[in-house]
């Protein structure tokens, strides 16, 4: 009976040690993220220059991403179908045109012609080019007359739609087809381009940021470093001793990421009248973007582990320089 009531007690005993262990853990967490938070806040000078680093280092990528989603938006608003101009011969009758006109409407790939005469295209020629006497002072007129094609979600894609153009060309009254699509490749790639360049600005800056963080933690361990000594002395493991600072490092990078989002959010705001004005000028809805509470999250969520991965780096690195003697 006395061995089962001490195997008893035993087995109590390091239930309630396994017990306090796990709780003693989880109040130092805690103890180490309020008390690196109060550290922060009783050097208000150097925590503030900190925090603005990362929050310029994140603004700037974050600003430019949004700039361009904007871009996109505005040049998906616009009518980016493309278009297939026909210009006939100079000597093509109105019979046969009437004819083209008809057998073009049957086909599958086109959606909508537009005829243009040559009157017509000589009248808004005049009006847009300015010369207008110059132009009055010919006898005949240069201009022909014009087919403007706007194909169907058939022909849409450049494969497509460079052979229909080459079906249109075969026609005997055609002089020549161009296909007006270049704008619209021409600005898809110039949105790739702006996105590979904010990600490689993107990635420079966030080593700048991990390289603030890491040179803050490496002060602070340095102003800390009899503390450090003592803690070791006494049995302080590194894990021990490094949860302060992981803390403050990410309380850097999370102070960091809501400063950048509030500026982003200043800087859009701030040009948000000018940008309405300017598109009810065009008769255009356009609205723009900002970040938004999703991106106003993962804007924070990104600065809090680059400032948690640069101290995480920072301590691994001098931490293991300090040893008591």
């Amino acid at each position: 009976m006395a061995r089962s009531d001490s195997s008893g007690k035993g087995a109590v005993h390091s239930k309630t040690s396994l017990t306090d262990k796990v709780r003693s853990y989880w109040l130092h967490h805690r103890s180490s993220l309020l008390g690196s938070l109060m550290r922060l806040l009783s050097t208000p000078g150097q925590t503030l220059m900190t925090t603005l680093v990362v929050a310029i280092a994140l603004a700037l990528p974050a600003t430019l991403l949004v700039s361009l989603s904007n871009i996109q938006q505005l040049g998906d608003s616009w009518d980016a179908s493309p278009k297939v101009s026909v210009y006939l011969n100079l000597r093509a009758r109105d019979a046969a045109i009437e004819q083209l006109l008809e057998r073009l409407q049957k086909l599958p790939e086109v959606a909508d012609v537009q005829y243009l005469s040559s009157e017509q295209v000589l009248a808004d020629f005049q009006r847009l080019s300015g010369f207008g006497e110059a132009l009055e002072a010919l006898e005949d007129n240069p201009l022909p007359a014009t087919l403007i094609i706007t194909p169907g979600l058939a022909a849409v894609e450049p494969e497509a739609l460079k052979r229909l153009g080459d079906k249109i060309a075969g026609e005997a009254i055609v002089d020549e087809v161009s296909l007006d699509m270049e704008w619209v490749r021409r600005l898809r790639e110039l949105m790739v381009l702006g996105k590979k360049i904010v990600a490689a600005l993107a990635a420079l800056l966030a080593l700048g940021v991990l390289l603030a963080i890491g040179n803050t933690i490496r002060l602070a361990i340095e102003n800390r470093r009899d503390e450090i000594i003592i803690a070791k002395l006494v049995g302080g493991t590194n894990g021990f001793v490094r949860r302060p600072f992981i803390y403050i490092g990410g309380w850097y990078g999370l102070m960091g990421g809501a400063l950048a989002s509030l500026l982003v959010a200043a800087g859009f705001w701030i040009i948000q009248d000018t940008v309405a004005r300017l598109a009810l000028l065009y008769q255009s809805d356009f609205q723009l973007d900002t970040l938004g509470i999703g991106g106003t999250l993962k804007l924070i969520g990104l600065g809090t582990l680059l400032g948690w991965l640069g101290a995480w780096l920072a301590v691994g690195r001098h931490l293991a320089q300090i040893e008591p003697r």
